[in-house]
């Protein structure tokens, strides 16, 4: 990838037909205005954010050490909620769009995507193809594996994400142990670079665990390894949230949801419920995207009111594709 933001192919190739058309639901002056970085918001955001996991990190081992693990499962819950929806960091910053300079973008995103057992670099190939294939059925890697459950049981666990952790986890073992990659979403010009960066990931990994190992500390254990499973419980529902049950068309305006939920969700998520916008116009940043969807709202086909309802929905829809294949 080259130091232009990823987001400027799929402007140009794979976003709304109305863009194709040349008849623009924004102009070209007010996209240039809201496609403007800068520095200072995702600063905030992410070090308020970082705090807050450090916060509650040392709250729940000071709470289990001195009650009882019991007592501190409730933050293990909110450690978990924080932790893995840092993947939130790792797809705005997969963007170039988080920080105007490109530095915080590769920093930032490199340590929440070591916190969360997913590679940066890889995450932006694979990210750039869910952009340019969006809802394509034979080349969105985003829906390449995602088979309808046949079961009850299997649909309770792949709506979970339980086991997103521990494929993210083969995927860099794979690619450090093997040297080579083999996804059609990563160019072989970026096989080195994947291979380079599942390596370093795994050397860390290590070096976390020996120091842990040698101090007889469960630490890691409490605040970081059981939050990032706990987590995937809300991460999971929440990313099916986006897409599934929408068009499989080549408009962000039908194949991808926007849901309006409250503004505490909207912080901690880098305004990316604002989904459909967001996939319209990758270039602009979140920060941006709630003056967006005040020029494009009535495009929009596909809304949610509040994640309750929509992840409600979700899940019906997800039924009922199960019924029907069995």
């Amino acid at each position: 990838m080259s130091d232009a933001p990823m987001s400027e192919t799929p402007i140009r190739e794979a976003l709304a037909p109305e863009y194709t058309a040349g008849q623009r639901p924004i102009t070209p002056l007010q996209l240039r205005d809201l496609s403007g970085k800068s520095n200072a918001p995702a600063f905030v955001r992410v070090l308020l954010q970082y705090l807050l996991i450090a916060v509650t990190g040392a709250a729940i081992w000071q709470v289990k050490t001195q009650v009882g693990g019991l007592w501190a499962l409730p933050l293990v819950v909110l450690q978990g909620f924080l932790v893995s929806f840092q993947f939130m960091l790792v797809h705005e910053t997969a963007h170039r769009t988080a920080f105007r300079s490109r530095w915080p973008n590769l920093l930032f995103g490199h340590i929440s995507g070591a916190a969360i057992i997913l590679p940066y670099e890889y995450y932006t190939q694979f990210h750039w193809d869910h952009h340019r294939y969006t809802q394509d059925t034979a080349q969105d890697p985003e829906l390449v594996f995602r088979d309808p459950p046949r079961s009850l049981p299997m649909l309770i666990f792949a709506f979970s994400g339980i086991t997103q952790v521990f494929k993210r986890l083969a995927l860099i073992l794979r690619h450090a142990i093997t040297g080579r990659v083999t996804v059609p979403w990563v160019p072989e010009a970026k096989h080195r670079q994947i291979v380079a960066e599942a390596r370093l990931y795994i050397l860390a990994y290590l070096a976390l665990a020996a120091v842990s190992v040698v101090l007889h500390s469960t630490l890691l254990l409490w605040v970081w390894i059981g939050p990032i499973l706990v987590g995937q419980l809300m991460l999971r529902p929440y990313l099916l949230s986006e897409h599934t049950g929408c068009g499989h068309t080549r408009s962000a305006f039908e194949n991808t949801r926007t849901t309006y939920t409250n503004a505490l969700m909207r912080w901690f998520t880098w305004n990316m419920p604002y989904h459909a916008e967001h996939h319209a116009y990758p270039s602009v940043p979140f920060h941006a995207l709630p003056a967006l969807n005040r020029l494009v709202d009535d495009r929009i086909q596909h809304k949610g009111d509040g994640y309750r309802k929509v992840v409600r929905g979700v899940w019906a829809f997800m039924r009922d594709r199960m019924a029907a294949t069995t």
